[in-house]
């Protein structure tokens, strides 16, 4: 595991470090440190993929909803960015977010350009379950009952494809606006396979959200996870379906953002 090196604070408790992966990736950690002590079970954690895009609006949601006496326990938030610090850097995120995919099963980008290397999703789980989760959890007090990811877009894609193919790494999925689309709808295959092996005891938790406003084809992935996911919600699955009314694909992303303090309570008395 190659160690994370601190870079210069980027506001009031909050971390950049520079980290690069076994595959020798580069990424930027941006991590924001609850200022309370952690509970007896540890801090619960959010990982936040496209940092650079959702690392300090969620960081600010969290520092408002955990402020004590009448807030949530305290949060770790862990932001994943790129070096070149672009909100949605296409070239990272599509290597890291997607599943393998022929290009003819990908649609044509609108400016006609090739789509960048892609297919690399499980390759970034490992990446995050071998290498920066062991991380945190060596310097901070971890939470194992409060671990989420929270993803847009095609991150929103690979939060269900962790969720459907790796549901032991996090216990709190939350996947804004994802791109069902990718590979010829490959996540929903994905999803059935999930469903036929899914146990009740495992007790995992789903936040699904788009904005009402979105792409047609967009709104039509989201709502066939929702319907697809719907009869697990009664065998231990909590799922949390919201289409925001009046935000698009990029202004649903605060609304989104302001729901994962509370997700990460929802279904306290079951876990």
């Amino acid at each position: 595991m190659n160690k994370m090196t601190e870079r210069p604070h980027i506001a009031e408790r909050c971390f950049e470090y520079e980290m690069t992966s076994s595959r020798q990736l580069d990424y930027r950690i941006l991590i924001a440190t609850p200022k309370d002590e952690p509970p007896p079970s540890g801090y619960a954690v959010v990982y936040a993929l496209d940092g650079d895009a959702l690392f300090q609006t969620l960081a600010e949601a969290v520092k408002l909803q955990t402020r004590k006496p009448k807030g949530f326990d305290p949060i770790l938030v862990i932001g994943i960015g790129y070096p070149s610090r672009e909100p949605f850097d296409m070239e990272r995120r599509c290597r890291d977010f997607t599943m393998p995919a022929s290009e003819g099963a990908l649609p044509k980008r609108p400016d006609g350009s090739p789509w960048p290397p892609h297919g690399e999703a499980d390759d970034f789980l490992d990446f995050l379950e071998t290498e920066l989760m062991p991380a945190i959890a060596k310097e901070w007090p971890i939470d194992p009952a409060r671990q989420a990811i929270v993803g847009h877009s095609l991150g929103g894609l690979f939060t269900l494809h962790a969720l459907f193919t790796r549901p032991h790494l996090f216990t709190h999925y939350a996947a804004g606006s994802p791109s069902v689309w990718w590979a010829d709808n490959e996540v929903l295959k994905e999803m059935e396979q999930f469903k036929a092996g899914w146990q009740r005891e495992e007790q995992r938790h789903l936040l699904l959200t788009i904005g009402a406003d979105e792409l047609e084809d967009m709104l039509e992935g989201a709502e066939e996870v929702a319907r697809g996911l719907s009869p697990l919600k009664e065998q231990g699955l909590h799922l949390e379906w919201i289409k925001f009314a009046g935000e698009d694909h990029v202004t649903v992303l605060p609304a989104m953002l302001s729901r994962l303090p509370r997700f990460l309570w929802s279904g306290k008395e079951n876990t």
